[in-house]
Order: C-alpha cells, then sequence, then structure tokens
C-alpha cells in the first residue's frame, strides 16, 4: 500500500483534532463538557449545512435504509459516544481515558473484518502494534492520587469508557458504506445533525435547557471555544470521513490514533507541559508504526 489521500487526511483529522484538544483544554475551564459538546456538535451543523448547500446542493436520492443507517451512526457516535465519553473522562481523568481510547483501533479493526471483510496485511499489522503501544506509552501515566480514587467510580468510568469507544467504532463503521454510496458532505451532515438532535432530546427529557444556558452566559474563553469547535468538529469530522472514504476502515483507525501523539507535542510547545523518556519512546514508536502502515 502507497501512502494515499486517504492516509492523508486520517493523518491531517489526528492534527486538526490535537490542537482542537489544547483549545478544548482551555475553554474547558469555564464550560461543562456537555454544554461544550452541544455547542460544537451544533456549530458544525450549521456549518456544514452552509457548505453542502454551497458545494452540493443537489438533495442525493437517499434510501430509506441508508438514511436510518447514517442517523443511528450519528446517534451512536456522536450523541450517546460522545456524552459516555466525556462522563467517563470526568470520573477517570485524561491519561486513563487516552489508554481506554486506544481501544478504537482494535474494535473497528474488528468490526471492520466482521461486517466489511477488510482485512491488514503483513507489516500493516506490525505497523498497528507499533502505534497502539506507542500511544499506551505516550499516555499512561503513574497517578500518585489513584489510592484515593473510589474503586467503583474507577471501575464505572472505566467502563463507560470503553463503552463510549465502542459506540463510536460502531457508528464508523457503519458509516463507511454510506460515504462509497452517496454524497460525501451530505452523509457528514446527516451525521452530525443526527448526533445534536439526540443530543436535544436528551435535554428535552432532562429539561436542563435553563441550567445550560447558563452555562454559556459564563462562559470566558470564546476565542478558544469557537476556535476549537471549528477545528475540532467541521474540520476534522471532513477529513476523519474523508480518511474512512478513501482507505479501509482499519489503517484510518490506526492513523488517527496518532493525535495522541500530536497533543503531547503540541502540550509541549503551547502548554509549556513537560514530557518524559517514557514519552519519547513511544512517539518514536508511534512513527515508526505509521511509516509501516502507510508505506508496507
Amino acid at each position: 500500500m502507497n501512502f494515499g489521500i486517504g492516509e492523508f487526511y486520517s493523518l491531517a483529522c489526528a492534527l486538526v483534532w490535537a490542537v482542537a484538544v489544547v483549545l478544548f483544554k482551555k475553554s474547558g475551564e469555564s464550560i461543562g463538557p456537555f454544554a461544550l459538546n452541544l455547542f460544537k456538535n451544533t456549530l458544525a451543523a450549521v456549518l456544514l449545512g452552509i457548505t453542502v448547500f454551497v458545494i452540493s446542493p443537489e438533495v442525493p436520492d437517499f434510501t430509506p435504509l441508508s438514511l436510518g443507517l447514517i442517523g443511528v451512526s450519528g446517534l451512536l457516535g456522536i450523541c450517546f459516544g460522545d456524552s459516555y465519553y466525556l462522563r467517563a473522562l470526568n470520573s477517570i481523568g485524561a491519561s486513563r481515558m487516552a489508554v481506554a481510547q486506544t481501544l478504537f483501533s482494535p474494535f473497528v479493526i474488528v468490526l471492520s473484518a466482521i461486517f466489511l471483510r477488510e482485512r491488514l496485511h503483513g507489516l500493516q499489522w506490525l505497523g498497528a502494534a507499533f502505534v497502539l503501544g506507542g500511544i499506551v506509552l505516550v499516555t499512561w501515566t503513574r497517578d500518585a492520587a489513584m489510592s484515593a480514587v473510589d474503586a467503583r467510580r474507577l471501575r464505572t468510568g472505566a467502563a463507560l469508557g470503553v463503552l463510549s469507544v465502542l459506540l463510536m467504532a460502531i457508528g464508523i463503521v457503519m458509516a463507511k458504506p454510506m460515504l462509497a454510496l452517496h454524497a460525501f458532505l451530505w452523509v457528514v451532515w446527516l451525521r452530525v445533525l443526527a448526533g445534536v438532535a439526540g443530543l436535544l432530546v436528551v435535554i428535552a427529557i432532562k429539561r436542563n435547557a435553563g441550567a445550560l444556558l447558563a452555562e454559556y452566559r459564563a462562559v470566558r474563553h470564546w476565542p478558544q471555544m469557537i476556535a476549537g469547535s471549528l477545528a475540532g468538529t467541521y474540520l476534522s469530522m471532513m477529513l476523519w470521513l474523508a480518511g474512512y472514504k478513501y482507505t479501509s476502515a482499519s489503517v484510518a483507525a490506526v492513523l488517527n490514533e496518532t493525535a495522541a501523539v500530536f497533543i503531547v507535542l503540541l502540550a509541549v510547545v503551547f502548554l509549556h507541559e513537560k514530557v518524559g523518556r517514557r514519552q519519547v519512546i513511544g512517539i518514536a514508536f508511534a512513527m515508526f508504526g505509521v511509516s509501516l502502515m502507510v508505506l508496507s
């Protein structure tokens, strides 16, 4: 396999998402995760709608089955997957959640083998192992406060983290065939709309719209939140799904994992965080694994 446009999109998505994470870290100081998730996806839905009607205004001939699969994909990946992810993040912390997130690639690889009949070949398996091993080295930290964490809360948070990654993997594997059958931008837009619709249903059930409005009024970092939403949802969503459209789901999933490496590098440059020897070795492992994945 040569380095193609699909591999480029997948790596570009990882970099853009890493930039967004740095921005979200700042904006998250004054807004809760659910409110942030609703804002970024709503903004992306509006911008994607404008993009669709400018670039591809003709409505595709969707079948009811296609619309159903796109809608369920958005509900699983954006509404439920993101929601459980953010809850797990609050329960077990970023470093443990980052390790749990490395399950995304294995989940996608297994689901793609079962439902899409995709296979990794030769050195690609070795490359995948290096990438995942590198991500674990980069993100795993010894937390001195771990003994003080409630064991039940830790187990529940870990379970939610694994569930969120599984739901995201199921959602993207469901969406991949639709990307081949229908106009790319329409599939991306409808998927985000389904996710936003799910979030609005949650708000209606919980009747907490007033509390959300109060959160938005208290936001102190609007520039970072808007920039993070543009990068992390609008741009990265298109790059993410474009990667899955133009290369196999298995390869795209592994390359997306390099976001953790980019996050560490950006944190060193812009947040002045220190990186230890283990993280440096992990970055080297991941980059070597990427080379095997895209050039083998």
